[in-house]
């Protein structure tokens, strides 16, 4: 694999058992990248990736964590720290949607529970990385958001896509306020991606109609989306920062 300035690096990973998360991890580890990755509930899978990741004779294991718990956050990044040596990396992965609802159908709880889960988790794992990247010299943070934050979402997704563009804002702000400490922060913003999200959340009507308004024809991978946050992560994007990559096959092009 060519060598893009990645070996020895330490990233944390956050959401990083299964999907997308995975995908990143496991794109990481064959650059050469030491890895710390969280789950919630996917135990199984995150051992299997902190295998996949070792068996590529990089250092990595996975912890447990509630990342809308601050104490929880601020315990893992520590625990990252420390097992690494520092953290050079920042993936904020974590998250996902609550079911698809009609707005009517949308209670307070769920409407916080869904800014806990994406947003809040991005900001506490931001909060907890950022004065050990500053200490070092320097650091690159990369968010996740969702092509829902550009066209509203899905049918029952109005919620989701609020947080996603959440972050996007978020991404950017934080991109200026950090540049001075050469911290870069980025975003990735997928599509329609082949993964468990979309086999419970999108029913397979309207999961086919927008796989035919896919220019390149198919759905994204985790593979996909992995190779976008490698570049971020890399030297290669030096220039970039406050960016947000569309990662759709063309879906809709902004």
């Amino acid at each position: 694999m060519m060598d893009i300035g990645l070996r020895g690096k330490r990233a944390l990973i956050t959401g990083g058992a299964s999907g997308i998360g995975q995908g990143i991890v496991k794109a990481l580890a064959d650059h050469g990248v030491d890895v710390v990755l969280t789950y919630v509930s996917s135990s199984q899978g995150a051992q299997e990736t902190v295998a996949y990741a070792q068996s590529r004779g990089v250092k990595a294991v996975a912890y447990q964590a509630d990342l809308t718990d601050e104490a929880a956050v601020t315990r893992v990044v520590a625990d990252a720290q420390k097992f690494l040596g520092g953290i050079d990396i920042m993936v904020t992965n974590a998250g996902g949607i609550l079911g698809r609802k009609q707005t009517t159908e949308i209670t307070r709880q769920t409407w916080d529970d869904a800014f806990a889960l994406n947003v809040t988790s991005t900001f506490l794992c931001c909060k907890a990385v950022i004065p050990g990247m500053i200490a070092q010299g320097g650091g690159n943070i990369v968010m996740m958001s969702s092509q829902a934050a550009f066209d509203g979402g899905g049918v029952g997704s109005t919620y989701y896509a609020a947080t996603k563009g959440a972050i996007l804002t978020y991404n950017r702000g934080l991109a200026k306020e950090l540049a001075p400490h050469h911290i870069r922060v980025n975003c990735v913003a997928p599509g329609l991606i082949d993964t468990r999200f979309h086999d419970i959340h999108t029913p397979p009507d309207m999961r086919a109609a927008v796989r035919g308004r896919i220019p390149l024809g198919r759905e994204g991978t985790p593979a996909d989306v992995a190779d976008a946050v490698v570049y971020l992560a890399s030297d290669m994007s030096a220039y970039l920062t406050g960016e947000s990559i569309i990662i759709n096959g063309g879906q809709a092009m902004y």
